[in-house]
């Protein structure tokens, strides 16, 4: 689990031509909730953010002006064609709470022959510790014949990690390759050969 410290401002002015100057200083609007609080709106530095954004479930330290609090990214809002930050909301967070959050599958090795993996789901809905959320999990499939499967309830979690999905959810099987795709493969190959 990374936790980045950033910087932050407080924001006073909101709408379209506010935000627009914002990004244009290459910082980013944001607004902090949760636990009953009002709504802060705040100024993030864009370079900064982008790079805690590259970490799945990153936890951020927000500190400056009347602000030291940890949040966890919730809603990550960006530009459809340039890719930059337009605005991100950001969840409050207390060291000992629990909370909800996606981890990524990873799939490592390779099935017998030509079977192939058919993975279902990419993430897992856990619930976590906020200060110790899980980077992910690990699936082998090493030596594995079709036929083989792997549901939610079958993953072993990190330490102090509880699985929120449905233990009963396929995450992934091993098929047969197609059988359009092994005749293509055996042409290619005996071309290669000649």
């Amino acid at each position: 689990m990374a936790d980045v410290v950033i910087s932050v401002e407080p924001r006073n002015e909101f709408g379209k031509g506010a935000a627009r100057k914002i990004r244009r200083a290459h910082k980013v609007p944001a607004v902090l909730y949760g636990h009953g609080t009002e709504p802060r709106h705040l100024t993030l530095p864009g370079h900064e953010l982008l790079l805690a954004l590259r970490t799945p479930n990153v936890l951020i330290h927000l500190q400056g002006e009347g602000v030291d609090e940890i949040a966890l990214p919730k809603g990550v809002q960006r530009d459809p064609i340039k890719g930059f930050l337009e605005h991100i909301d950001l969840l409050l967070v207390k060291r000992g709470e629990k909370v909800t959050v996606e981890i990524p599958v990873t799939v490592t090795g390779d099935p017998i022959g030509s079977a192939i993996v058919d993975q279902q789901l990419v993430t897992l809905a856990v619930e976590a510790e906020a200060t110790d959320i899980p980077t992910g999990v690990e699936v082998d499939v090493a030596g594995k014949d079709v036929g083989f499967v792997v549901n939610a309830g079958d993953i072993t979690l990190p330490q102090g990690a509880t699985l929120v999905d449905d233990p009963e959810a396929l995450v992934l099987h091993v098929i047969a390759a197609p059988a359009a795709a092994l005749p293509e493969a055996a042409e290619g190959e005996a071309a290669a050969a000649e």
